[in-house]
Parts: C-alpha cells; sequence; structure tokens
C-alpha cells in the first residue's frame, strides 16, 4: 500500500470511529418521539403523559453526560500518557458494549422500571467511552496532517458528528415513511441501535492498523527524558486556554444537541408538525454541513492568520440569525418554514464548526491536548448540552411560548463569541508533526 492511500485509510478510519461513537451516542435523541412511550408508560387518552414521558426519556439522555467529565479525564490522561490510538480503541470498546445493551434492552411494558434502570446504565457507559472521545481523535486527527492542512484535518472531528446526523436522520426518514408508530414501538425502533454495532469492526481496525502519531512519539520521547511537569501541572498553567475552549464548546454543544438534536421533538411537540417531514428537515441540514464544516477546514488552512477574526463573524451572525429565523418560523409552522431555517443555520454553524475545532486545539501544547480538550469539551458539553432537550422541553411547558427555547441557544453561542473574542495565541508546541 502506498504511503497516501495508507494516510487515507488512517483518516478514514479514525473519522469512521468518530461518526460511529457520535452515532451510537445520539441515535437515542433522534429516536426520543419513538420511543418515549416504549420506556415510560403513556396514557393515550391523557396528553400530560405524552410530553411527561418526553420529559423522562430526555433526562434519561442527559444522564449520560453525568459520565462524560470521568471518561473525559480517564481517556484523556489515557491519551496523553499511553497513545491517542490507545484511548480511542478503549472508549469505542466500551461504547459497543452500551450499544449492545441498548439493542437488546427489554421494554416498559415487559419488564416494568427494570427497562429506565438498564437504558440509564446504557447511557452511563456511552457518557464515559464519548468523553475522551473527543480529545483524543482531535488530537490524532491534527497530529497526522500534512503540514499547513491541520484546518481540513481538524474538520474531520465535526464532519464525522455530522454525519452521524446524517445516518441518524436517514433512519429516522426511512423508518417513519414505511412503518406506522405501533409497528415502531412494537421493535422496529431497535434497527438504528442495531445499525451502531458497526462501531465492533472499525474498533479493530484501528487497534490492528493504526500507528501513533509522530507527535505524540516524538512528545513521548521528550517526557521520558524530562518528566518534571506532569499532565495536571501542564493542566493549571493553560487555564485561559480551557475557559476559552469552554466557551466555544458551548457554541457547538447548543447546535448538535439544541437545534440538530432537538429538532424532531422541537417540530412534533412544540411545532405540531409531522414527525417524518421534522426528520426530511434534518436530514436536508445534516447534509449541507457535510459541505460547509469542510469548507470552513479549508478557510483555517487558507487563513491561518485570520482564524480568530474568522470566528468572531461566524458566531457573531450566527447569533443575530437565531431569534428572528426562529420567530418566522413559529408566527406559521410548516415544515417548507422547517426547511429553510435549518438549511439557513447550517451554513453559518458549519462554517464555525469547520474553523473553531483545529484553532482551539492548537491553543493545547501536544503533551497535555487529549486531555485538556476532553475536559472543556465535557465540561461545557455537561452543562450546555447534557440536559438541553430536557430543559427546552421544560421552558416551553412552563411558558407555552414556542420562541423560549431559542434563547438558550443564544446563550450558548454567546459564550461561544465571548471565547473566540478573548483566545489567546497558539501554544508554541502546538504545530502538528504529521
Amino acid at each position: 500500500m502506498s504511503k497516501q492511500a495508507s494516510a487515507m485509510m488512517r483518516v478514514t478510519a479514525a473519522v469512521g470511529g468518530n461518526a460511529f461513537e457520535w452515532y451510537d451516542f445520539s441515535i437515542y435523541a433522534y429516536m426520543t418521539p419513538i420511543i418515549s412511550s416504549v420506556f415510560f408508560p403513556v396514557d393515550p387518552a391523557n396528553p400530560a403523559t405524552q410530553i411527561n414521558a418526553v420529559l423522562a426519556t430526555t433526562a434519561v439522555f442527559g444522564v449520560g453526560f453525568f459520565m462524560r467529565p470521568v471518561g473525559g479525564v480517564i481517556l484523556g490522561v489515557i491519551g496523553d500518557k499511553y497513545g491517542r490510538r490507545t484511548g480511542m480503541v478503549l472508549g469505542m470498546a466500551l461504547m459497543a458494549v452500551a450499544t449492545l445493551l441498548m439493542t437488546f434492552a427489554p421494554t416498559y411494558e415487559q419488564v416494568g422500571l427494570l427497562a429506565p434502570a438498564i437504558i440509564v446504565v446504557s447511557r452511563l457507559l456511552q457518557g464515559f467511552s464519548l468523553g475522551g472521545q473527543f480529545g483524543t481523535s482531535t488530537a490524532f486527527l491534527i497530529e497526522m496532517a500534512p503540514p499547513g492542512k491541520s484546518g481540513i484535518y481538524g474538520s474531520w472531528q465535526m464532519t464525522g458528528q455530522v454525519a452521524s446526523l446524517v445516518i441518524g436522520t436517514a433512519f429516522g426518514v426511512l423508518l417513519t415513511q414505511f412503518y406506522t408508530p405501533a409497528e415502531l414501538a412494537a421493535g422496529l425502533w431497535r434497527i438504528p441501535f442495531a445499525f451502531g454495532l458497526v462501531i465492533v469492526p472499525v474498533t479493530w481496525y484501528i487497534r490492528r492498523y493504526l500507528e501513533e502519531t509522530h507527535a505524540f512519539v516524538a512528545m513521548k520521547k521528550e517526557r521520558e527524558s524530562n518528566p518534571s511537569e506532569s499532565i495536571g501541572m501542564g493542566l493549571v498553567g493553560h487555564t485561559r486556554h480551557l475557559l476559552v475552549s469552554i466557551g466555544m464548546i458551548a457554541a457547538s454543544a447548543v447546535s448538535f444537541y439544541a437545534i440538530y438534536g432537538y429538532t424532531v421533538t422541537y417540530a412534533k411537540t412544540v411545532l405540531h408538525l409531522p414527525v417524518n417531514g421534522a426528520f426530511l428537515a434534518e436530514l436536508a441540514a445534516a447534509c449541507l454541513m457535510l459541505l460547509t464544516i469542510p469548507a470552513g477546514g479549508l478557510l483555517c488552512d487558507a487563513f491561518r492568520d485570520a482564524r480568530k477574526q474568522m470566528l468572531v463573524g461566524f458566531l457573531a451572525i450566527y447569533f443575530v440569525l437565531m431569534y428572528p429565523a426562529y420567530a418566522w418560523l413559529a408566527a406559521d409552522p410548516t415544515i417548507t418554514k422547517l426547511v429553510i431555517v435549518q438549511l439557513a443555520i447550517s451554513v453559518i454553524s458549519g462554517l464555525f464548526l469547520g474553523v473553531y475545532c483545529t484553532t482551539m486545539s492548537e491553543l493545547f501544547p501536544a503533551r497535555i491536548r487529549s486531555t485538556g480538550l476532553s475536559i472543556a469539551n465535557n465540561v461545557s458539553v455537561l452543562i450546555f448540552g447534557g440536559f438541553a432537550q430536557f430543559f427546552l422541553t421544560w421552558i416551553f411547558k412552563l411558558t407555552g411560548s414556542p420562541i423560549a427555547p431559542v434563547y438558550y441557544v443564544m446563550g450558548g453561542i454567546a459564550l461561544g463569541l465571548l471565547g473566540a473574542v478573548f483566545m489567546p495565541a497558539q501554544a508554541e508546541d502546538a504545530s502538528p508533526a504529521g
């Protein structure tokens, strides 16, 4: 195999593993309107029990985020101390076990309260696994990048996450187009979870064939010759970098968990639009992001000295766009308007996501990159992503206003904007070494 083909296989495997980890974790969110009655009791004659089931299902979704900081620290340290590949493989193996539990979980009708208990265990395992994924896989991708290509390589991290959106939404479209709610509740809801078990052979391939990056190998030799600074002490010296990263990840978190992950639930519960049409809107938006995120990565490489200005500009437009877009949608909800709003947001959020991942990663030196990224990511996502669907549904139930949840999203974007404004310079040894 040629060197170029080998490098492409490494990127494909890393991005594929990343995509399936995110798919396995997030497919639960897409299936919330379908599976809420499977794991929690619903009285068809009482509409209040339906939204209560959605609240309970979204709360279980959020439970997984409590384990993410734990997994982030443990797998992040493993990634910095023993290798990016080692951290990735361990996390993906745990995700495979959790997905297996979810796929074959019994329903509430079959085992009562044991059903949601099994789902909670699965979500805790998934949260631990995904906690370290962002740091280890992002570090792996930008460190294998050729000189001057870290932007596009880093953007593949976010592209993998959006690919999980595309796959998950495509399942939602197909299942809701061809099967009735009763057929889905009877067991067909398990299909997209079973598909997530593809992560097993991907994990094996990464464990068997991928090598550590040159940057990690060089850093490991340097640490062996000069072991004076621990990973913890290195993080203390980068407190500002952590805070700035937490802010920018807040904008990313509300994009994935409040806008895209919540679209189908929002359309069905708040706007009273058909679920199959909402899935189509979500699919169109995710497909567009598959183009705009790499475009952001190319801009990141082409205008390296203007990364901060691009982040500030994209986030400012993003913030200003949110309220009028959703006010227009909520005034007279239709699937066509939902598609337009989702596509418009996908362009600006995709460009931001394509630039921010590499820019943030290179704030941290290689010796603490995996841990730093994991901690920043999980602190922010725990607050702004984990219970986003629960809080958005609760805010709507409390206020009755279809616009009220938008303020939550705007708050996350505002924190990202502040992070971009106060972003420090890149770390001296942050450039990838191929």
